[in-house]
């Protein structure tokens, strides 16, 4: 129950955020966006229509046409973001931000809507629209979401040079590359993982010393090496990056010989890291 809380909380945090992206950075300043969002920005310089008002409505039709892609979970957690999202693109219309320069305003639009739409997802939601398709793509294809989301994004964008014009056109794409480094950064790079293989003959005093010292699990694999058949037993062990060095120091401390080879990971699911559910 406490996690729930804690996953709404965040996801109010990024509706408030990213509908600030779009308030404070991307209409004062002619600027477009991705997905439902760039839609409702055409349909505002073109009639005037209110985002608030038209991001609930062509959010709620993508949900209802796209909510048997999503788990109940990920449903609710989308409803909550599209209603939290269209009030407070609400409320926050009219705000300023008193900055002339247009590529400032391009990079922070792309912080604050990184911030937002990766709080959203890291918290199991999504924005609807084109987050919806981005997570299909992960679920089916295994698309990394913040570079799908640019994909489908894009496809808005460049639909929207007509209206913004060529040099709008090309500050919005800066906004949204910065968008999707922040939001990748947001998502899988709070807590960096790395998996670490080991291989020496003192690979039961350094499996214990990992294991007491770190309390990380060790998985041990059995090999042989190629050229002098000589059976070898390997290490695996996920660690957190902050936790690389004191790893390189166990090991070093039993082994100076030992060969060590270590490899960023990007999701680790399971005891210990994250719940497989999520």
């Amino acid at each position: 129950m406490k996690r729930k809380i804690a996953d709404i909380l965040l996801i109010i945090l990024g509706s408030f955020i990213f509908a600030l992206d779009v308030n404070l950075f991307v209409i004062p300043h002619d600027l477009s966006e991705g997905g439902v969002t760039g839609l409702t920005i055409i349909l505002y310089y073109l009639f005037n229509w209110s985002p608030s008002i038209m991001n609930l409505i062509l959010n709620a039709i993508l949900l209802v046409v796209g909510y048997k892609f999503l788990d109940k979970q990920t449903t609710f957690y989308t409803i909550i973001a599209i209603a939290c999202n269209s009030l407070f693109l609400h409320l926050t219309e009219g705000w300023t931000v008193n900055s002339n320069e247009l590529l400032l305003n391009a990079i922070f639009g792309g912080v604050f809507a990184g911030v937002g739409i990766g709080l959203i997802v890291r918290a199991g939601g999504t924005t609807a629209g084109s987050v919806i398709l981005a997570r299909i793509a992960h679920k089916y294809w295994d698309w990394n979401i913040s570079y799908a989301l640019l994909f489908f994004d894009l496809i808005v964008v460049f639909a929207s040079f007509f209206i913004i014009g060529a040099q709008s056109l090309m500050l919005t794409i800066v906004m949204l590359f910065v968008g999707t480094k922040v939001m990748e950064f947001i998502i899988e790079g709070l807590n960096p993982r790395k998996a670490v293989t080991i291989i020496s003959k003192e690979y039961d005093h350094i499996a214990q010393e990992i294991n007491n010292t770190m309390e990380r699990g060790v998985t041990v694999f059995p090999g042989y090496g190629y050229y002098t058949k000589s059976p070898k037993e390997v290490l695996y062990v996920v660690i957190n990056k902050q936790e690389v060095s004191t790893l390189k120091k166990i090991v070093r401390a039993v082994d100076k010989e030992a060969f060590i080879t270590i490899h960023d990971v990007r999701d680790v699911f399971g005891e210990g890291f994250i719940d497989l559910s999520k």
